[in-house]
C-alpha cells in the first residue's frame, strides 16, 4: 500500500495496463474509505499518464468514422469509444487528487473534496470493467481499435488551475456524456443488445453524481474568490475549451446534479439553437 493518498493517485497515474489500472483504483478507494491510506503530502503527478501500448492513440481528425451501432462492428467501436473516455477519466479523477492539495485560496482541500474524487475514480474504474467485460462478450478487446488523444486536453490546459479544471471536466466532458448517453442506449437496446445498454444506464446514473460533485466543489472554490459562480464558469469554458457547448441538452439529468440551463444555455451556439433539439447521433 503506498504511503498516502497522493502517492496512490500518482501510482495510479504511472500505471499503463488498463486491467492494473483499475484493479488499483478499487483498492486504492477501499484504503482510502477504510481509513488505512493516510492524508499527507506526496509526490507530484506527471504531466501526462502512462498508457498501454495499444489502442494506438491518433489525433481527432485521423479516427476513422464510427460504423452504426446495428452491426456488431459498430457495437464494438461504440463500446471501445467508451471504454478508452473511461480509461481517461479514472486517470482525470486521481490526478485532481494528486495536483491539487491545496484550494487557490492556499486552504488545504478538506477530506469531503478526497472523498468525492476518489469515489469518482472508482466509479470510473468500475465503468471501464464493465465495458471491457462487454466488449469481451464481443469477442473483442480494449486496445483492439485506434482511440483519438485529445481527452487529456483539458487536463494540460488546466493543470495550474482547480477551478478551471472543475469548469471543464465534469462541468463539459462529462455533462456532454449526460446529454449524448441516452440516445446510445436507445440506440442498442434498438438493435436488442439490451446488456451493453444496462451498462450505459449504470455509467449514466453515476455521471450524474460526477457531475453533481463537480459543480458542488466548482461553487466553493468559487466562492473564496467572489463574483457570480456561473459567469465564472462561462468565462473559464471559453478560455480553455476550444469547441461548442452542443445542444440538445439532457436538463433532467444535469438538474439532478443541480447544473442549471442558465448556466450552459448562453454559450450554445445560435445555429445549435436553431437547428432546434434533434437527438444526438450515436
Amino acid at each position: 500500500m503506498p504511503p498516502s493518498l497522493a502517492a496512490a493517485a500518482v501510482s495510479v497515474l504511472t500505471t499503463a495496463a488498463a486491467a492494473e489500472k483499475v484493479r488499483l483504483s478499487r483498492a486504492y478507494a477501499a484504503a482510502w474509505r477504510d481509513g488505512s491510506l493516510p492524508d499527507r503530502p506526496g509526490p507530484r503527478p506527471p504531466d501526462r499518464p502512462a498508457r498501454p501500448v495499444r489502442p494506438e492513440l491518433k489525433l481527432p481528425r485521423d479516427m476513422p468514422k464510427r460504423r452504426k451501432a446495428g452491426s456488431v462492428a459498430g457495437r464494438v467501436a461504440l463500446l471501445h469509444a467508451l471504454a478508452h473516455i473511461e480509461l481517461n477519466a479514472i486517470d482525470l479523477a486521481w490526478d485532481i487528487v494528486a495536483r491539487f492539495p491545496t484550494f487557490p485560496d492556499g486552504t488545504p482541500a478538506p477530506r469531503a473534496f478526497k472523498d468525492d474524487w476518489v469515489r469518482v475514480a472508482n466509479e470510473e474504474a468500475k465503468h471501464h470493467a464493465l465495458l471491457a467485460a462487454r466488449l469481451a462478450t464481443l469477442d473483442a478487446t480494449y486496445g483492439d481499435l485506434p482511440a483519438h488523444d485529445g481527452l487529456w486536453q483539458a487536463s494540460e490546459v488546466t493543470a495550474h488551475d482547480l477551478a478551471a479544471r472543475l469548469a471543464l471536466v465534469p462541468l463539459v466532458l462529462e455533462a456532454r456524456g449526460l446529454d449524448v448517453t441516452p440516445g446510445m442506449i436507445a440506440n442498442l437496446e434498438k438493435v436488442g443488445d439490451g446488456d451493453s445498454a444496462a451498462v450505459l444506464r449504470i455509467i449514466h446514473d453515476d455521471e450524474v453524481g460526477h457531475v453533481a460533485a463537480g459543480r458542488h466543489w466548482f461553487g466553493v472554490v468559487v466562492a473564496s474568490a467572489g463574483g457570480d459562480p456561473a459567469e465564472r464558469w462561462r468565462a473559464l469554458v471559453r478560455q480553455y475549451f476550444k469547441g461548442d457547448i452542443k445542444r440538445p441538452f439532457n436538463d433532467a439529468s444535469r438538474g439532478k446534479a443541480n447544473f442549471p440551463p442558465d448556466w450552459y444555455e448562453p454559450l450554445a451556439p445560435v445555429e445549435t439553437i436553431l437547428a432546434g433539439a434533434a437527438p444526438p447521433k450515436s
